[in-house]
Order: C-alpha cells, then structure tokens, then sequence
C-alpha cells in the first residue's frame, strides 16, 4: 500500500497576485501502535503505508531479529480507533524493550532509555571485495528522487532504497520521519529473506544520524549515500563498523566520511 496523503483547504500566496484559497496535498502522519503478548510496547509516529515492513524493521535493531522466520507474525488491525501491529516472535529472540512514550516522525531512538549497541557487535561485513563506482554512486539520490512519488504531491516525507553496486534500486519506501523510510526499507529486505544486505547501498534522502548508521550496521548493508551531512556520532559508528558513508550527494559531488576504499573509480 502506497504512503497516505490527505488534502487541506490553505491560501496560497505569490508575489504579484492576489492569494488564492485552494486545495493542497499533505502527508498523513498517525500512531501506529506496536504490540507483544498483549502489551503495548511502542507508538510509533509514522505515515500510513507499508506497516508490517515498518514494523519488521523496527525489530531488527530493537529485537535483533535477522531472518524473516524470527517473526513468527505480524497481524494488523484497528482498535479503539488506532492502527496496531500485534508481534508474535519466534522462542529465543529477546523481546524489544518497552518505550517510555511515543517516538515521534523526527526521531527513532528519543523514547529509548539507553542506547544498546549490542546487537550490531555481530554484524555481518560487507560482501568480499565489493566496490561501487563513483558515478554509480553519486546519481543514487537522483534516481531514487524520480520514484518519490508521495514527495512529488506533498514536499513533506523522506524516503530510503536499497541499491546495488550497479545502481538498480529495490522498493522506495516513504514516510514523514527518515528512520520509518528507512525501517520501511530494511523490513521489506527481512520478509524477503535479503539480509545481510551485505551488497547493497542504503540511500537516504536526508541527513545521516546514529539512528540511520545504527539501522544500517543491524541490516548488514555496505555503506550509506545521503543526499546531506552525517553527524559526528554517525561518522564514528559507519567507520567502527567498516561502512562506506557518503554525504552532500548532489550534483555530481559528494563528501566521503567513512570507506573511500569501497569506491571505485
């Protein structure tokens, strides 16, 4: 199911004309409400569309889960007037730890009480001797741009793709908060049994947190190619990890800031 958007009456205002009352495309941002065993255990701020993939990448740094058989289910429904997501995982996957209160679109790990890295100790390298070409790599973000289609009516979500090294994409996700784009992607990956994504590029169409590195260790992928800047946390975890960070992808340039050794000319 594509993203939703919803219209609004507003006034729009140009230079040199008088304003214009008229109908406007908006992204819908909603709860999405996870639960286990019975118990809420996060809320979850995002744009309706492509739920379960959301929630599937959601566990996979949350719970650890790498194989699509680690879910035992995902089950979605309506109830008291809010979308869910019931979790049935499989024995022995450690069970996500509740959040305190709602994440919001802007942020994936705000709710969380400590930071836990320990589940991306384990994380699969990238393939043996990958590399990508730096013209490849840097017309990513243009070729992911032309399937943004929610972003084409709305101007208000991100998105996030899997590509390999030869720049064909996977499934563009979209959604008002650059982590649930990217969750998107990275559950779409783990139903399909594609993880490790150990070839494959993670494209971004924002910045690059700890939040967007942290999903990208779990996932397994190679590197990361965001069309602005990492922060400085994100640098260190892409270049603890070995990933290939690439920001500032504009119009030919980029900046490098983890794995130039992953490029090729």
């Amino acid at each position: 199911m594509p993203v939703t958007t919803t219209r609004r009456a507003i006034v729009r205002v140009v230079t040199g004309a008088e304003p214009a009352r008229t109908p406007d495309d908006l992204a819908v941002e909603s709860p999405l409400v996870l639960g286990l065993a019975g118990e809420a255990i996060a809320t979850l701020m995002r744009t309706p569309g492509h739920d379960l993939e959301l929630t599937a990448g959601w566990l996979v740094v949350e719970s650890g889960v790498r194989r699509a058989d680690d879910v035992v289910q995902l089950r979605q429904c309506r109830e008291d007037d809010t979308d869910r997501v019931h979790i049935t995982l499989a024995a022995g996957v450690r069970e996500p730890r509740p959040r305190a209160f709602v994440t919001s679109a802007a942020c994936g790990v705000c709710s969380a009480d400590v930071l836990d890295l320990s589940l991306l100790a384990d994380g699969p390298p990238h393939t043996p001797g990958f590399t990508v070409p730096r013209d490849v790599l840097a017309g990513l973000p243009d070729v992911m741009r032309l399937q943004q289609k929610a972003f084409d009516r709305t101007g208000a979500v991100h998105a996030a793709v899997l590509a390999g090294a030869d720049g064909t994409l996977g499934p563009v996700r979209e959604d008002v908060g650059r982590h649930n784009a990217v969750d998107k992607v990275v559950g779409h990956a783990l139903l399909a049994g594609a993880l490790p994504a150990t070839d494959r590029l993670l494209v971004v169409s924002g910045r690059v947190s700890f939040e967007i590195v942290q999903k990208a260790v779990a996932a397994g992928v190679a590197g990361i190619v965001a069309v602005s800047a990492p922060s400085s946390l994100a640098v260190d975890l892409a270049r603890e990890h070995g990933l290939l960070l690439a920001g500032m992808v504009r119009r030919g340039r980029m900046n490098v800031y983890a794995g130039e050794d992953l490029l090729a000319s």
